[in-house]
């Protein structure tokens, strides 16, 4: 991991934590999308939101309809959640989402916990 994007995800908790502070639990993930992409916009931080995600089957891309929640900088995929509890199914769709960018890093951010630093879970793609 690079020192861009061990600086990256520092500033995007930063970011999750700012909105949950403010919000707190209980919402929709619609509406933690929307009030996180105007923090990184507040906080001037390049991010793509929504973006498709084609899976490459046999040398094809395919367009089944994936879409990344956010991409910063192109180096980083945060997958927003406002469930209960982060299951494992959580984190192996954001590692696959990893692989198939063949980006090293992503965040899965659950916005329905009390304390935000208990919904953070850091992803690491070993390439």
């Amino acid at each position: 991991m690079n020192t861009e994007e061990d600086k990256l995800s520092n500033e995007i908790i930063g970011a999750a934590i700012e909105v949950h502070r403010h919000l707190g639990p209980g919402l929709l993930e619609s509406a933690y999308e929307e009030c996180f992409c105007k923090e990184l916009s507040i906080r001037k931080i390049e991010f793509e939101r929504q973006k498709k995600l084609p899976v490459i089957y046999k040398g094809m891309n395919l367009d089944c309809g994936y879409r990344l929640d956010i991409v910063v900088k192109n180096l980083v995929i945060i997958e927003l959640k406002a469930v209960n509890k982060i299951e494992p199914i959580h984190e192996a769709q954001l590692l696959t989402y990893l692989k198939l960018t063949k980006l090293k890093l992503g965040l899965l951010v659950n916005f329905n916990v009390i304390l935000l630093k208990n919904g953070i879970k850091r992803i690491v793609n070993n390439l």
